[in-house]
């Protein structure tokens, strides 16, 4: 069972916790984080491109000249894809991208993002991230302090609606609530950055 130590927002050690081998420690599985991230970004995909074939553009009813001793190449209509203004070969169509995986799959993709945060120690347990007031410099002071790299993911228990819009304005830094996590944040975050209620929160539901 991994031990990490857990800091207040001033970057000061204030005690240690106790992560889950099932939850933290678990065997990252390639494959399955793969999996999980290419269904993530599939499914960020709108799907609504559209492009005319020959048989959709205006134009092209007549033959262009008549079929023998003309000496050029021979034309059924001024739309087929080889000409300026015709329609596209193949042409894109609005379509569902969407890709669907297995509960268990996700749910062992989520963990093994996780173990790769601990065993990489790109992984910061906040004691309790909380602000009184709208306060970015504030966030961002914290984040400097725990020693936050490039890019975040601030993982929360609650939606705490002042410390998600503090973060807001802060490049390269995402939040996130224990329930809205996903593989592609996760591995895509330099530093992932959680509260002690919401590591404890995945511990149980993820365990």
């Amino acid at each position: 069972m991994p031990n990490i130590k857990v800091l207040n927002m001033k970057g000061e050690e204030v005690g240690e916790m106790n992560l889950s081998d099932t939850v933290f420690g678990a065997e990252v599985n390639g494959a399955v984080l793969h999996t999980a991230v290419r269904a993530y970004l599939m499914n960020q995909r709108q799907g609504t491109q559209s492009a005319l074939t020959r048989t959709e553009v205006s134009g092209g009813g007549k033959k262009p000249w008549r079929q023998k001793g003309t000496g050029r190449a021979r034309q059924g209509s001024t739309r087929a894809p080889q000409w300026t203004h015709g329609g596209v070969v193949f042409a894109p169509k609005p379509r569902c991208y969407r890709v669907t995986i297995n509960k268990k799959v996700r749910r062992l993709a989520i963990r093994s993002a996780l173990s790769a945060k601990v065993a990489g120690g790109d992984l910061v347990v906040v004691d309790a991230i909380r602000t009184e007031e709208y306060k970015t410099k504030t966030m961002a002071e914290m984040l400097k302090a725990v020693g936050a790299k490039k890019k975040a993911l601030v993982v929360l228990a609650d939606n705490d609606g002042k410390v998600v819009g503090s973060f807001a304005n802060i490049a390269n830094v995402k939040t996130a609530q224990t329930n809205t996590i996903n593989v592609y944040d996760i591995l895509n975050a330099d530093t992932l950055v959680i509260a002690k209620g919401a590591a404890e929160k995945l511990q149980e539901v993820y365990a």
